[in-house]
């Protein structure tokens, strides 16, 4: 079940879609790996075992597997509204903070068919390039306990390197997906601005801060940003372009590409 947490994403979404594997299973194998790894790392932070599995069930009773991620399961970064789940932003001040929404990527993702199984750690506000806050403390470098995560996504990029997620979310505005993807060894990338919609947002016009994916292999980063990306009328900064691009195969011929 340890090596299913290590399968590539989109290889798990292929073995899901095809029914070699069940959602069950996939899910029950990521709950194994977070109970064993998390402990020692501190990034999942909220923790819904019983809410994804029953989500699993409920997937496997389906006749077909409805959207491309149906059956991975993802926790969102602690400032990612989720509807009915606690969602702190890392402050003493929203500790018991229970959403009435989703927010956008949320939205997009569960129908996607992606499964919740928690939320991610981030410094108080995602204000910082380290990972600690007093709600629930530090999260620990993966490579070395002793070491920082980096930050601000350093709970999605921690969970991610240690296998705990296939893939997580992450914000950005001074390096907060880069920063922590290259301290835990993982991939980050920051979209260009309006690439993945905000919503809700307190300022709707913000382009500094952007929402990213994080996985393991280039090709899962795409994977995830296909679902994320694309626009949506709630926020006016939002590019005109399907997120289905990023589903484009990688593979290219470079002979006789010239570097100038």
């Amino acid at each position: 079940m340890q090596e299913l947490c290590f399968t590539p994403a989109r290889r798990l979404a292929a073995l899901l879609r095809a029914r070699k594997l069940s959602a069950t299973e996939v899910v029950k194998a990521f709950i194994a790996q977070i109970e064993r790894v998390n402990p020692k790392v501190n990034a999942i932070v909220t923790f819904l075992p019983e809410q994804a599995l029953k989500t699993a069930k409920e997937l496997d009773r389906k006749k077909s597997r409805p959207g491309p991620f149906a059956g991975l399961p993802i926790a969102y970064k602690d400032n990612v509204q989720t509807k009915g789940i606690r969602t702190t932003f890392g402050s003493p001040i929203y500790k018991d903070n229970v959403p009435k929404e989703d927010h956008l990527i949320v939205e997009r993702l569960s129908a996607a068919g992606a499964i919740t199984l928690g939320k991610t750690n981030l410094p108080e506000f995602a204000a910082g390039s380290q990972t600690f806050n007093a709600v629930f403390g530090a999260t620990r470098n993966p490579y070395d306990v002793s070491k920082t995560c980096g930050g601000s996504s350093g709970g999605a990029a921690a969970a991610v390197a240690c296998g705990m997620l296939p893939f997580a979310d992450g914000g950005d505005l001074a390096a907060s997906l880069r920063n922590p993807a290259n301290y835990c060894n993982v991939v980050a990338l920051r979209p260009t601005p309006g690439r993945v919609p905000a919503w809700p947002a307190p300022n709707a016009w913000n382009t500094l801060s952007v929402l990213g994916p994080i996985a393991r292999t280039v090709e899962d980063a795409a994977f995830l940003l296909s679902a994320m990306a694309g626009p949506d009328a709630r926020s006016p900064v939002s590019i005109d372009g399907p997120g289905s691009v990023f589903l484009k195969s990688l593979k290219k011929n470079f002979k006789k590409t010239k570097i100038t």
